[in-house]
């Protein structure tokens, strides 16, 4: 897949295309479908599928101070968006002046000029230009003058018949803010997954037995609530079974709030300076304060004995199907 980075960064050349654009913080199950789409349409019609997103997030820029917490970086999503079989990814910084785009000017400076719009695929609530002015009625008006078609693609509701919600961003964020790691799966259509550098802590996991691996998230990442999950800790490629732990600690009065996964049943795990991931399977309790260390211990103890039965169940159900 290729990867640009602004408008000028588009081969000189380049032909026609399908495009879709948007956020696509998550590449959630809604976004998949859409995407899904446009690489479907482009391989009928034989041209190359373009997926178009901003950074930063366009309400940082209109909103200062109201980035929402991020699902997926843009790597993530880059690889998230190869695997449904994306031609190219173009990325366009997001500025106080492209904000000013009318949804006229950036049809033609982005999908006419740049991308040669053959075929534009969206959801039903898709806006854009200044003030969110577009919609998907107005770029359809224009693309009878400017040769492209409109294609809106309905996204699936979650949850039984009447009352499911339709798949978002907003949902999975909330989801994975309240630790329903299992409902921000349903979402996603994978488990949610924060990922970062391993650097020192203050190694008391290590004191006690359970040497964890302390992950500074980048700034903005949508932690999980509070609290003990199942999940998997993946460094050098190697995806290892844990017991994670998001806060504060309690039991030592700590102020900073972490993400440390504890690579089950493994001894003598050297990831500082590495660069890992955590993927959230379950919730397994919340954060709690012990009147001894004996009772510290043995939460813990119980703590991986369930993460160690949790994430062995999902990897037996997936391996049958």
């Amino acid at each position: 897949m290729q990867r640009w980075r602004g408008l000028e960064d588009i081969p000189q050349d380049w032909g026609r295309s399908v495009v879709t654009i948007g956020s696509y913080d998550g590449v959630h199950r809604g976004h998949q479908l859409i995407i899904g789409r446009a690489v479907a349409k482009a391989r009928e019609l034989g041209v190359p599928s373009v997926v178009v997103t901003f950074d930063p997030h366009p309400s940082e820029v209109v909103r200062p101070g109201s980035h929402p917490p991020i699902l997926a970086p843009y790597d993530r999503r880059a690889e998230l968006m190869a695997g449904l079989g994306v031609d190219a990814l173009l990325i366009l910084p997001f500025t106080a002046e492209f904000s000013q785009l009318s949804p006229s000017d950036f049809i033609v400076k982005v999908l006419v000029d740049k991308l040669h719009a053959r075929a534009v695929i969206e959801g039903p609530n898709f806006r854009f230009g200044h003030r969110a002015a577009g919609n998907v009625d107005f770029l359809r008006e224009l693309g009878a003058t400017y040769d492209y078609e409109v294609e809106v693609v309905d996204l699936f509701e979650r949850g039984t018949a009447g009352g499911g919600v339709p798949f978002s961003s907003t949902l999975a964020r909330r989801l994975v803010a309240e630790g329903d790691m299992e409902g921000a799966a349903e979402v996603l259509g994978r488990p949610h997954r924060v990922e970062g550098v391993v650097v020192r802590g203050a190694q008391r996991g290590r004191e006690l037995g359970y040497p964890t691996a302390n992950v500074e998230t980048p700034p903005h990442t949508a932690v999980p609530a509070d609290g003990v999950y199942a999940g998997w800790l993946t460094a050098n490629g190697e995806r290892m079974p844990a017991a994670i732990s998001v806060g504060t600690n309690l039991q030592f009065d700590a102020t900073e709030r972490t993400v440390e996964a504890y690579a089950i049943d493994r001894i003598g795990l050297d990831l500082y300076g590495l660069h890992v991931t955590v993927d959230f399977l379950a919730y397994v309790r919340g954060m709690a304060r012990f009147e001894s260390l004996d009772g510290l211990l043995e939460a813990i103890a119980d703590d991986v004995k369930r993460a160690r039965s949790l994430t062995q169940e999902y990897d037996a159900q997936h391996a049958r199907h």
